[in-house]
């Protein structure tokens, strides 16, 4: 009974078997008028079921006849390309027609996939795609459904292959690999940024050498100098072992979508691919996460497994719809975290008063830590700010862009008065911006 009802689930008539039907029926509806025709109708009716019947035959008498192995990493990427591939297998003894349908998760919000392909005698084929989602978490692949029909074209037989399966969305990893095998400079240089030159001048003394061209002149020792009758200058090795935290606000003001993710996300991505960089640098990452309850903490660490602790620790973030609360957050780091630390505060204010709301709180920490808030550009205000204005409404609408683009550039301002740092950048240019920021900090000798 079970095999029965599997015969008929898979089964289907195409198109073409229901306009030779239509056919018959035709000729069987002119034979009242010519009798002559009666005869011919019923030779077609036996002809187009004997035709039905050997397509079934040939789809059904090979057992397995199609193997499907969807080829997929464990954890994908969120907001990048995650390369998918399906290899196809058949067992046929002829070349099918295939009609492959991949049941995507519903988070990607793809419901047109279909490959249509063929496949030769006992071949194999592969198909490759790439998955772009925009939301971590786990997300759920169904069957493969691969639809099977013969030359004949009268039916095709459906195989449900390649499985159920979870896999978890992560945040931007991949850019961690392009990190081990490249390095920060590299990957900086590679995008555009701008690549600063490290010195390794710092107050940390290391030892005294003698002077060759291209070093700091202002390294000099005088001293040496004098007793050794040639320039000596004093070497420094760059700073290491600082604590830095990412700090990221999980409030309605991050909930704002660009090009697919949120302003969450971002921060996310830029706070795994900053940590990894830090802690590359010798410094030691941490990370820190608010809302209107307590602060969720990762103690700052420069060791190997860090990286692992920071993924899993932001795999689970989401925002609410509440405003975070500020006082929790200046609370929690004075009593967990009594070392000066770099702390980079991912948020958004879209008005400066918003910020004027919080700049009690921002003043306290910067009296303790180094903050830096980083805060986004509005680049859907940016691009109606430069459209020519054709009408009364169009230049209203303008000028209110342009108002609230100024408006980011005063918060900026104000920050700046009351000594802390600030980066306004674009959701995509947020992680090249930031580790560019971060290296020239380091450079400074600001941390």
């Amino acid at each position: 009974m079970n095999r029965l009802k599997h015969f008929f689930a898979s089964l289907y008539l195409k198109q073409r078997t229901y306009l030779s039907l239509l056919l018959v029926i035709g000729f069987f509806l002119l034979s009242f008028f010519f009798p002559g025709l009666f005869e011919i109708a019923i030779g077609l009716f036996f002809l187009c079921c004997a035709l039905v019947l050997v397509d079934i035959l040939v789809l059904y008498l090979p057992g397995n006849a199609i193997q499907v192995e969807r080829d997929i990493a464990d954890r994908l990427s969120n907001g990048e390309e995650n390369p998918v591939s399906l290899l196809v297998r058949s067992n046929y003894p002829l070349k099918m027609q295939l009609d492959v349908i991949d049941e995507l998760p519903f988070q990607l919000q793809e419901r047109n996939f279909n490959w249509k392909t063929s496949i030769d005698v006992n071949g194999t084929t592969k198909y490759n795609y790439m998955l772009r989602p925009v939301e971590r978490g786990e997300y759920k692949f169904g069957y493969v459904n691969v639809y099977v029909n013969s030359f004949l074209g009268l039916v095709k037989r459906r195989f449900l292959t390649a499985g159920q399966r979870t896999i978890k969305v992560y945040p931007a990893f991949q850019q961690l690999k392009q990190l081990g095998f490249k390095g920060a400079n590299n990957l900086l240089q590679d995008s555009g940024a701008h690549r600063h030159k490290v010195m390794g001048f710092s107050m940390e003394y290391d030892h005294i050498k003698e002077y060759v061209q291209g070093d700091d002149i202002r390294a000099l020792n005088y001293k040496a100098s004098a007793r050794r009758g040639h320039l000596m200058v004093n070497s420094y090795t760059e700073e290491k072992s600082q604590q830095v935290y990412c700090v990221i606000d999980k409030s309605r003001n991050m909930r704002m979508p660009f090009n697919g993710l949120t302003l969450l996300d971002y921060a996310i991505n830029a706070s795994l691919i900053f940590s990894n960089t830090a802690i590359n640098k010798g410094d030691k990452a941490g990370l820190i996460t608010f809302s209107d309850q307590q602060p969720e903490w990762l103690k700052a660490s420069n060791r190997k497994v860090q990286m692992n602790a920071i993924l899993e620790k932001l795999y689970a973030q989401g925002t609410t719809w509440l405003e975070s609360d500020y006082e929790k957050l200046v609370s929690g780091l004075r009593k967990n975290i009594s070392q000066r630390s770099l702390l980079i505060l991912f948020t958004n204010f879209e008005s400066v008063s918003n910020l004027q709301r919080q700049i009690a709180y921002l003043r306290t920490l910067a009296k303790y830590h180094l903050l830096m808030v980083v805060f986004f550009e509005n680049t859907e205000l940016k691009s109606v700010s430069e459209r020519p204005a054709e009408n009364i409404e169009g230049i209203y609408t303008q000028v209110i862009a342009q108002k609230m683009m100024h408006d980011k550039k005063l918060i900026q301002k104000e920050l700046a008065k009351y000594g802390i740092l600030s980066l306004l950048t674009a959701p995509a240019s947020l992680t090249v911006n930031l580790i560019n920021r971060y290296l020239d900090l380091k450079q400074r000798r600001v941390i």
